[in-house]
């Protein structure tokens, strides 16, 4: 790996899904694209992400996949790059990003983040601690008071991923959906489609320790369920400070 590795990072959205849950109150918009304040929740997500320095984004999309590279064709964003690349087929959260990173020219690292959901915490230690361990990969852990609907993150010793727990009521460390990745470790993922991050790279790549934590407590929304979709309104105004 690289020693030069600088901030910022290109940024990969994954953007593909389904939202079963809350299809009945999207009919014909894709999860990532919910209206919030004005506009689709991923675009408050790249727009917290360019507020940290980034300026490049690529949408894995799958689901109505048209509708996202509509929006943003008609709306760009003054000083980023916004691509969105569909799925031909179902890739699963692995595959998409990295079909995603076909469309940009090679890079020493990526970050990779959810579209349906968005934590508020600095996402620069994440490429710290990728240099520090020459690590295949980080994510970022957020404390939480009830885990419940997530499950928890294991820790080693010396910060690393050591597993991931079933769902438990209480507090614990979830995964936040926030990763940072050296492309140097992407060759060595399965050829299979689809292919996910949360049940077939992390775990593996753990189990070799090559998987760090930075851990961090900070504002976090997911909108995968009509509870929570509910709240995103009111947590974009509480937290306008924090985007671009």
């Amino acid at each position: 790996m690289s020693s030069s590795l600088k901030w910022p990072l290109p940024v990969v959205i994954l953007a593909g899904g389904y939202g079963t849950r809350i299809r009945h109150l999207l009919p014909d918009l894709p999860k990532p694209m919910a209206p919030v304040n004005g506009r689709p929740f991923v675009e408050w997500v790249i727009r917290y992400f360019a507020a940290q320095g980034c300026t490049e984004f690529v949408l894995s999309t799958g689901y109505l996949a048209n509708r996202v590279s509509s929006y943003f064709a008609q709306h760009p964003i003054d000083g980023l790059t916004v691509t969105c690349v569909p799925e031909v087929s179902a890739q699963g959260t692995a595959g998409g990003f990295l079909q995603a990173i076909q469309a940009l020219p090679p890079r020493p690292a990526w970050l990779v983040v959810n579209g349906d959901s968005l934590v508020l915490a600095d996402p620069r230690p994440l490429l710290t601690l990728l240099q520090m361990h020459a690590a295949s990969a980080t994510l970022l852990g957020l404390a939480v008071d009830d885990a419940s609907r997530f499950g928890t993150l294991k820790i080693g010793a010396v910060g690393q991923l050591a597993a991931f727990r079933e769902k438990a009521p209480g507090a614990g460390l979830i995964n936040a959906g926030v990763y940072a990745f050296d492309t140097g470790s992407l060759a060595r993922l399965p050829t299979q489609r689809p292919l996910s991050l949360e049940y077939d790279v992390f775990p593996t790549w753990a189990a070799d320790g090559q998987v760090y934590v930075s851990q961090a407590k900070a504002p976090f929304l997911d909108i995968g369920t009509p509870e929570t979709l509910h709240l995103a309104e009111r947590f974009i105004t509480l937290n306008q400070h924090y985007f671009l």
